[in-house]
Order: structure tokens, then sequence, then C-alpha cells
């Protein structure tokens, strides 16, 4: 008989399995699950060269994942002064005075938009503050920045431009540019110019940074960009990847035929742990930027228009791609936005079920809500995201849309007893890769979604093993802790499922197992 590399004894296994939901005990074979059962059924799989763990009593749940995530793009966008606990303009003048610039630049990232308490975002703000100094300012969805004049002197910024993609550079009254950059397009205009950390550091940071994530019991991330390849590939060369990484590059307005077939050669590239597996499309922005595409305006009397300009030609790319047998996301936050693409999907009869997603889906009304079942689209959505709004419906995003559409914030329950798979994720750099945060806050969602009632505890696990598998086409060998499929293991503390929510947030990351590989310990 064949041994084992590694073999995992006295835990409280939940295998998500229906052929056998509990066990006690789990061999590991060639990155696969060989034995799930009882110690005794385990023992004749170890050998001289087993690794054995004794978890003592830990939980072993399947190998969690991270749905909706940028760990390589984000290193950029995580970069220079942390702004993610500025709450005021004082705050942020403040930041700006006192951090550290890199060669002569303002850079920071995670602004709440918040900040600006229903201000204009101007570089009139803190202009003085930057004594002429470049500044880049990403606000914390990562769909805008906000910059000085020094900034758009250097790109040669001198007015309004038009963009293939909803984006534009935000002006004033009186035709001045504010510096506010809303959108990917207009922030390109400026990014290159931004100093940037070297290859080695890039390479150091990403390392770190997925062995931190791996910390927090995640062991896979559905990756929403192309990323940098060529990095990701020389890191699994020295050894294998901390956790699994699926990429989808983006598909932008104004995408020809040449440029899909780009994107369907692309799939399947990859090495160990990493792998190109779907394209990612924007249908629109931010509710906050106001580029949300919405039925009805926002506040401010945005929101009506779709981020492709003819949404026609979205419909016409994805149908293009579904018939080369590539998978798609798209960013649909509003509510014009998520019935786009869900009519679209529609259009592609059986064979476009559980083969498309739709991330975020921040408000939409009851009658779309049973449409994701009906049609086969999987919702991914971020449970950290409600932080960034308030109970009491005075935050910026809320007060965008009003009180109705803003009281049917993130539908995750709704969702699920719909019918729905639902997959969870954090969408680092927006907010924290903690999966355990991401569990935690699924079954307990804060600011405008508290008023409403969240997952349950097996239903939040499912978000992030079983639906995130399916989400990703891979519900047949992963998810789930069964023989023969991949040895992705995360064992904690506490039961994720019958302990409180509160509890699950903090608790101890015992283990973490990818692809048979122990990649965290804390035993």
């Amino acid at each position: 008989m064949p041994t084992a590399d590694l073999v995992v004894i006295g835990a409280r296994v939940r295998t998500l399995d229906p052929a056998r939901p509990r066990a006690t005990a789990v061999a590991v074979r060639d990155g696969l699950i060989a034995a799930v059962g009882e110690e005794a059924d385990v023992r004749d799989w170890r050998g001289r060269g087993t690794e054995v763990v004794d978890l003592g009593g830990g939980r072993l749940v399947p190998g969690l994942v991270d749905s909706h995530s940028h760990p390589v793009w984000g290193l950029d966008m995580a970069t220079g002064i942390d702004l993610t606990a500025v709450t005021d303009l004082d705050g942020l003048r403040g930041a700006l005075a006192s951090g550290e610039r890199v060669d002569g630049w303002v850079i920071g990232y995670g602004l709440d938009h918040n900040v600006f308490a229903g201000r204009t975002v101007d570089r009139a703000l803190v202009e003085d503050i930057l004594d002429g100094a470049p500044a880049f300012l990403r606000l914390y969805d990562g769909h805008s920045a906000l910059v000085s004049e020094a900034t758009l002197k250097v790109a040669g910024i001198t007015g309004p431009r038009d963009f293939a993609q909803r984006s534009h550079l935000a002006v004033d009254a009186d035709g001045r540019l504010t510096g506010h950059l809303v959108e990917h397009a207009a922030m390109a205009l400026v990014e290159p110019f931004i100093p940037k950390p070297s290859y080695a550091e890039r390479r150091d940071r990403l390392g770190e940074l997925l062995r931190a994530m791996a910390a927090s019991g995640l062991t896979g991330a559905h990756v929403m960009d192309l990323g940098d390849l060529d990095l990701v590939g020389a890191l699994a060369e020295e050894s294998p990847l901390p956790l699994r990484l699926r990429f989808a590059p983006w598909c932008m307005p104004g995408a020809d035929a040449d440029d899909l077939a780009e994107l369907v050669a692309l799939q399947g590239r990859g090495g160990r742990h990493w792998r190109v597996g779907g394209v990612k499309f924007f249908m629109d922005g931010t509710v906050e930027g106001g580029t949300a595409w919405l039925d009805h305006p926002d506040c401010h009397g945005q929101g009506t228009d779709a981020f492709w300009p003819d949404p026609a030609a979205y419909s016409a790319a994805v149908r293009e791609l579904h018939r080369a047998g590539v998978r798609t996301a798209t960013h649909a936050i509003g509510d014009a936005a998520v019935r786009h693409v869900l009519d679209t999907v529609a259009t592609l009869g059986p064979g476009g079920r559980l083969a498309h997603r739709i991330e975020h889906i921040e408000s939409v009304p009851d009658e779309l809500v049973g449409r994701f079942a009906e049609v086969g689209v999987i919702a991914s959505m971020q449970p950290p995201h409600t932080d960034y709004t308030r109970a009491d419906l005075s935050d910026e995003w809320s007060l965008r849309l009003g009180e109705e559409r803003a009281t049917r914030a993130w539908r995750l329950r709704d969702l699920r007893d719909a019918g729905a798979i639902v997959a969870l994720g954090s969408d680092w750099p927006i907010a924290h890769y903690d999966a355990r945060a991401v569990l935690a806050t699924a079954r307990a969602p804060k600011g405008a979604a508290s008023s409403g009632a969240g997952l349950t505890g097996l239903q939040a696990l499912e978000g992030c093993t079983r639906h995130a598998a399916v989400a990703a086409g891979e519900g047949d060998i992963a998810g789930r802790i069964a023989p023969g499929l991949r040895a992705d293991l995360t064992a904690l503390g506490v039961d994720p499922v019958e302990a409180p929510a509160d509890e699950v947030a903090d608790a101890p990351v015992l283990l973490t197992v990818t692809g048979g590989h122990v990649v965290h310990r804390a035993l």
C-alpha cells in the first residue's frame, strides 16, 4: 500500500461531503486527499516519510478560498501612506503632512470617501499641505484617485479628455480640474509617472503577502486581474505558492476580435498553484464615485451610464468568450448593471448556467434576487465592504443611493435563500484579506446591511469553500474533503459553523495546507 505524505489526526473534520459529513482523520498523498475517516482508517497510510500532525481537537474544514482578490496588482495599490484609519479632513491633512515621501511624491491609499463629508473630492482641500509636491491618493474603492496640481503637470493633463470606457477627469463649475481622477482610464494617465518599488521589492512583498494570507486560513484566491504572471511564475519556481491563484484578465470597452482571441489564448497558462482561468469585465464603477449603473439617478443626478458606453458590445463579447469556453466575471454594483449582466447570460441558454458570475452586487431590488438561481449566475460578494457604510445610512454610499436602495444592501442571505450560489471574498486591498473576517462579516453584516439577515454559519463556510469552487468551475475537484479531491485544508481553533461570529473572527488558525503542502502551522 502506498504511504501518505501527510496525515492529520486528532481533528474534528467538517468535510462538507454529504457521503461522510464528519471525520477525525485525513490522509494526503501527491497533493490529493487519499483517505477520510477515523484514525484507524488512516493508520495504514502512515510510513517513514509521512508527516503526522495532531490537531488536538482542532476543527478541520475544506481550504478557505477568497473568491475576489488582487494580491499582485494590490502590491501597487497598497503603497505609500496607509489612509484607511483617516476619518475626517483634518486627519487626512495631518497624515499627508507627516507621511513619508517616496522620491518626492506623496503617495497614499485606502482613502475613504466619507472623509470628505459630502464635499467635492478636490485637490484644493489638501494642496497647501503638499507644498507643491506631486501626490497620488487612491480612494479606498480602487476606482478613483485624488492628485495634486503638480501631478497633473507631470502627466501633462491640462483639461478633460474623452475615453473609450466610462471614465473622466472631474472639473468644478468653472471648468478647473479638481484632481479627482474617476475610473481606470483616468488614473492610467498618471500611473506611469508614479515611483514604483523595484522588482526585488515586489517579489519579496508578494511572498510575504501570500504567507500572511495563508496564515489567515486561505488556501486559494480568485484574482480579478492579470497581475504580473512573470513575477508569480518566478516565485512559484522557487517553491509551491502558499495559495492557489486563479487569474482573470480584464476585457475593457473597445475590445475587438483580436483582443478577445488574445484573452482566449491566455486561458490555461500557469504553473505550480497558479493559472489563468476566466475573464473579468466591468459593467459599472462605484456608488461613491457616481459611476455605479443605476435604474434611477443617485442624489447627485449621476449613475445612469454603463461602464461600457455600448452595453450591447459587452454582451457580444461575453457571448464570444462563452462560445470559446471561457468563464466570465463581471463587476456590477448597481441594479441596472446587475440586470444587464443577468439578461446577457440568459441569452446563452442552458450552457451558461454556473459558468458566469457577477461581482459585488451591492444593491438589487426583489425582482432580481430570484433571477440569479433562475439564470444560473453565480453571486460573488464581499461582506467586509459593508463596513464602509453606516447603520444610520449617513455614509456617502447610503446618501448617494437614498434610503430605499440603501436598505437593500448586500443581500447575501436573500440570494442564498433564493437558491443562488454565493461565493465570498474580500477584494483585498479594498478590504483586509483575513478569511476569518469574511466568514464573520457574512454572518453579521455591518453598516447599511446590518438590518438584514446574515448567512448562517454553514452558508458562510460554504461561501468560502464549496460555492467558491463552483464559482471557479472546480466543484468536482475542490471545496470538500473527500478522497480524490485537492488536499487544500484549513484548521481553526473553533468550529466556524457553530461558534459565534465574533469568535470566528479571532479564531486561531492552527494549520493551512495547500496542495498537500503545510504552508502555515501554529501548533
